[in-house]
Order: structure tokens, then sequence, then C-alpha cells
């Protein structure tokens, strides 16, 4: 028996479960040892699969329905008498192999530590044993829409790889050029960028920088310090913080919106059915634009500079439209 077991994880099982029943169709008579050896897992977690596989099923809870294997003779030999719909290895559909196509080419042009002779060796696998299939992704032409300097990308990985801090010049979205120091968490591509997520040690918070506007990057001899509480990006909400400062805003119900389309701090319902929300903002006269189309239904609590920007503007317009 093979002395390297494959770890017992829940995807890890499912993965065998799907590949066991085609195995198994393809080598009847085989003994319960010779699975498990070809499986790389002990006899009696090939016998506990087993057990799981002849209660699975299509819907019906009818005998007929479900996965018939036998393998309880004095023998241990295994026979498979009804593999359902898994008979076969499953396949890719022509949609799925292209979409898995494209997100590997897109994968081999993002910075980072991952093996690119394995995904190059994947990516010809895909496109040799999906054939005609997947000509039409042939045409698709697969490029990030930014890309950052040769010697910060380097630093960056370095950086990631190894566990250290980096010093990043960085220019932000409002065309401010700040220095600070960062523990490197990940790297992020969304919507065409890439982004370094990390502990900024200026900020005392989790941060992303798009990498096209990192300036300079220094490996430091430090080693990265994470807080075990900083909270990666949610990538599910679709879209990344904005590196700016927090402002404060009491939002009526009909612009409630605001707090679904745009990543947010915090937020909170008043008993009048206001929202309070804490929302980050990178260009202030983004801000100002949105107060300006919302009227009386946004309310700026703590930044009173902006408020008066928003009431000059306002005069401005109506001065302009009496003209």
């Amino acid at each position: 028996m093979s002395e390297n077991r494959q770890p017992v994880t829940a995807g890890g099982r499912l993965s065998r479960l799907l590949a066991l029943v085609p195995w198994l169709s393809a080598h009847p008579g085989v003994t319960i040892d010779e699975a498990a050896r070809h499986f790389e897992i002990s006899a009696d977690q090939l016998q506990s699969d087993l057990w799981l596989l002849i209660c699975t099923g299509r819907p019906g809870h009818m005998h007929g329905d479900l996965v018939d294997i036998q393998f309880w003779d004095e023998d241990g030999r295994i026979d498979v008498i009804d593999p359902q719909t898994l008979a076969r290895p499953l396949r890719l559909s022509p949609d799925e192999a292209a979409a898995l196509l494209i997100a590997l080419r897109v994968l081999a042009q993002i910075p980072g530590t991952h093996d690119r002779l394995a995904l190059a060796s994947a990516t010809t696998k895909l496109e040799a044993a999906a054939g005609e299939a997947l000509t039409g992704s042939s045409s698709v032409a697969v490029a990030l829409e930014s890309a950052a300097d040769g010697e910060a990308t380097s630093a960056v990985e370095t950086a990631l790889s190894s566990g250290r801090r980096l010093h990043l010049t960085y220019v932000g979205a409002a065309d401010v050029r700040t220095e600070r120091d960062v523990d490197p968490m990940r790297l992020l591509t969304l919507e065409g960028r890439t982004y370094l997520e990390g502990w900024c040690r200026r900020a005392e918070a989790v941060r992303t920088f798009r990498l096209d506007r990192i300036d300079s990057a220094i490996v430091l001899d430090q080693p990265a310090e994470i807080p075990q509480d900083a909270v990666p990006v949610d990538l599910g909400s679709g879209a990344l913080r904005p590196e700016g400062p927090a402002v404060t805003l009491l939002i009526a119900p009909d612009m409630s919106w605001i707090a679904d389309e745009h990543p947010v701090d915090s937020v909170e319902e008043l008993s009048d059915g206001r929202l309070q929300v804490s929302l980050p903002v990178a260009d202030e006269s983004w801000l100002v634009r949105l107060l300006l189309r919302s009227g009386e239904s946004v309310e700026v609590v703590d930044r009173p500079d902006i408020s008066q920007r928003v009431q000059a503007q306002a005069r401005e317009a109506l001065v302009q439209y009496g003209k």
C-alpha cells in the first residue's frame, strides 16, 4: 500500500468521487486494494467512498435511481452494475472550456509567484483536448487594462514571495504622490486592473494599490507583519475600497442605492429610516457632483468644507442658468 495518502478534504473527496465511478467502470473486477493504491487512499477510505456512492444518484429516491456498485464479495472485487450518468469522466461544455481558457490567459499576465510553466502546460492541454470547440475563443485577445513598471512589479513579487515589507512611492487617484511602508498580502485583479493588497503602515489599515500607479517599490529588510484582525478585500462586493479618507453621510431612503453601489466602511439605519454611511472617497470632486445631483436627500455630517463646495457650485450654476 502506498504511504502517500491524499488529504481527506471535502473538495478532494468530491473530486475523487467524481473520478471513481468512471475509473471503476473502465476496470471491471478490480480489487479494493488495487483501487485504493491507484487513488492513493486507504482501503477503509475507499470502502467509505463506495458506501457513499451507492446512496447517491438522480432525484427520485427509488432503487433504480441510485448508483449500483457491488463490492462486498469475499474476494474484494468491485463491479459497477449501474453507474447512472457517471460512466464516463465529466467533460467541459464548449462555453465552460472557453471561459476556462480565457481565465488561464488572464492569469498568465498577472504578476505573481504562480507557476507559469504549469499555466502554459494547462493551456496547451486544454486547447488540444477541446479542439474545434474552442475555435471561437482563439480570436479572443486577453489583455489587462493597465501595466505596471517592470522594476516595481519585480519588487512586489519579491516581497510577496519572501514575506518582506515594501516601501512604496504611490500616485493616488487624485494624482497625489505619497510614500508609505506596506506589508504585502496578495495580488488582486478586477475589471482588467491589477492591485496589490496589503497592510498600510501609514493608514494602519488594509489598503489596495493599483500596480500601474506604483511609481517605485523597494523591498525592505523588515519582515511583513500583518495584524491578525486584518480583513482582506471582499471581492464579492465587486469593488475595491477607494484610497481616500471616509466621509460620513446621511442618506434618505430614496437614495439608499448609494450604499449598495459603492464600497462603504459601515452602514447604520436610523430611526427615521435614513442611513448613516461611512463612505471612503478618493476624489472629492466626484462626491461634490454626487451631492449636487442628490439635493436634500444626502447630507454630509463631518466635512463642512465639502458642504461649502456644494453650495458654492450650486450658486454658480444658478448664476450661469440665469444668464
